[in-house]
């Protein structure tokens, strides 16, 4: 969640750009407050086939409506025109909000390629974001765990699971390269939103932590910049996490009781387009710190327990 304003408009969606040997971009035109420039689109691959990451949003998907790309066609033709002459091997998705993973139904019957990754999952989202509800349509036709691996002509992905953000999230590992997607767990331009009831903090702690301890070269996430400095950023993320049940903690102490009154004091600034956002995270942490004795809660007014 980030409250800079305007996203940059440099990179035009339904281009295709190499960022490595084995990696490419299709960007999604689907820019906003919650998705920066849009949802990036991953092609692992150089040689006779390839695996599309994150194929992003189709038709209501869309966070700004169904625009057109710079192209004048929909992001799933941009991705076909980008992987013409070679094989879809798979199709992989990180997670299930539905700028992410929808296009994938559409890109699996015009290529004949399986869907694999995350688990489905259909939860109604209570969240005020735009771009989040759960694609309740997404129907993998093989579920990853951690540490499984799917193949290609010169390249390897790994499944590495990082619930949080979501239950269901899993970011990919590209053995070859050491690179890392990283979906939504960890962007250069934002903290993710982590919105109860699917959303945890804890869990998203956890996995920040397991992040920190791999030895990754460079981040790919879905929005926003790749990461250069993939263990330096982790360890600002965790910073920033504990910094932020801080404050809370210190609202509670001055008698701030309700989350409105807690994101007010904490966000200065805010893009009014993101305070429901900030209410969901500050509603993430307090959970956290209710399941550790440190809070408690009666008609959603949050006290320190003594």
């Amino acid at each position: 969640m980030s409250d800079e304003k305007p996203w940059p408009d440099t990179i035009r969606a339904g281009d295709c750009e190499e960022h490595e040997p084995l990696v490419r971009r299709v960007l999604a035109p689907n820019p906003s407050p919650y998705t920066f420039t849009g949802t990036q689109t991953w092609i692992v691959g150089a040689g006779s086939d390839v695996a599309i990451i994150d194929p992003g949003p189709t038709g209501s998907g869309m966070s700004i409506g169904d625009p057109p790309d710079a192209h004048g066609a929909g992001h799933v033709d941009a991705i076909l025109r980008a992987v013409k002459g070679q094989r879809v091997a798979a199709i992989l998705c990180t997670h299930t909000h539905r700028d992410h993973s929808p296009a994938a139904a559409p890109l699996k019957a015009a290529t004949g390629a399986p869907i694999v990754g995350c688990a489905p999952l259909a939860l109604a989202d209570d969240g005020p974001r735009a771009d989040s509800a759960f694609d309740p349509d997404y129907a993998p036709d093989r579920v990853l765990a951690d540490g499984e691996r799917v193949t290609g002509d010169g390249w390897t992905l790994e499944a590495v699971a990082t619930p949080g953000h979501t239950s269901n999230h899993l970011c990919f590992s590209l053995i070859e390269s050491k690179a890392l997607f990283t979906g939504d767990h960890v962007m250069a331009w934002s903290t993710s939103v982590v919105s109860p009831p699917d959303g945890d903090m804890a869990a998203y702690m956890a996995s920040l932590k397991k992040l920190y301890d791999r030895d990754d070269r460079i981040y790919y996430p879905a929005h926003g910049p790749a990461v250069a400095k993939p263990r330096q950023l982790v360890r600002g993320m965790l910073g920033h996490r504990k910094q932020r049940e801080r404050q809370i903690l210190r609202e509670l102490e001055r008698g701030t009781d309700v989350i409105p009154d807690m994101v007010k004091h904490m966000y200065k600034g805010l893009d009014p387009r993101l305070t429901g956002a900030a209410g969901r995270s500050v509603l993430a942490h307090l959970l956290d710190l209710e399941a550790r004795g440190r809070v408690a809660r009666a008609d959603n007014r949050w006290r320190l327990v003594a």
